[in-house]
Formats: C-alpha cells, sequence, structure tokens
C-alpha cells in the first residue's frame, strides 16, 4: 500500500476578501474530490486572502498510479478556470507495510 501527498500552494491574484477565497477553494476541492476520488483540505494560510495551501492525499496499492492520480490533480488545479496560480507544488510517496 502507498500513501501519496501532494502540498499545492496557490495565490489569488485577484481576491480581495476571506470569503472570495473560501468560495474559490470549495469549488476547487468540491471538484477535484468528485473527479479524483482524493481527500483535499486546506492545511495552511487559512487567514491570508490571496494564498493557500491545500493538501492533497491518494491511498492505492501501486505507487506510479499514485503519482499519476496527485499529477493530474494538480493539472487540473492549473488548467481548470478558477483564478488561481500555482506558485508551488511537491508530490511524496510513502511505502506503507
Amino acid at each position: 500500500m502507498n500513501v501519496g501527498t501532494c502540498r499545492v500552494r496557490l495565490r489569488f491574484p485577484e481576491n480581495l476578501s476571506l470569503k472570495g477565497k473560501r468560495q474559490i477553494l470549495k469549488s476547487i476541492t468540491t471538484r477535484l474530490r468528485s473527479k479524483f476520488n482524493i481527500s483535499v483540505a486546506e492545511v495552511d494560510d487559512n487567514e491570508l486572502w490571496q494564498v493557500a495551501t491545500l493538501g492533497i492525499s491518494c491511498v492505492s496499492n501501486n505507487k506510479r498510479y499514485t503519482n499519476e492520480v496527485l499529477s493530474k490533480a494538480a493539472d487540473f488545479i492549473v488548467n481548470g478556470r478558477f483564478d488561481v496560480e500555482m506558485l508551488d507544488y511537491e508530490i511524496e510517496i510513502i511505502p506503507v507495510f
């Protein structure tokens, strides 16, 4: 079994409030969960209104599949029409057992 984690740092260049940020994040997280069947949560920068950090996780028995799902999720954020800029992302695959 492999646990994959992805940390995604986003910037909202045209956002002016926490409410606006949370609306965009809700849209992103809901669509990621339904499209890729992964866990997503805001894990850092909760009170900053132009920056967010998302944590994404996937569990699978295949290391390559786990990496592929997390990479596609990051690409989905970049190529989606969310009005966000991806600053950075990193993927880590942790073998368990």
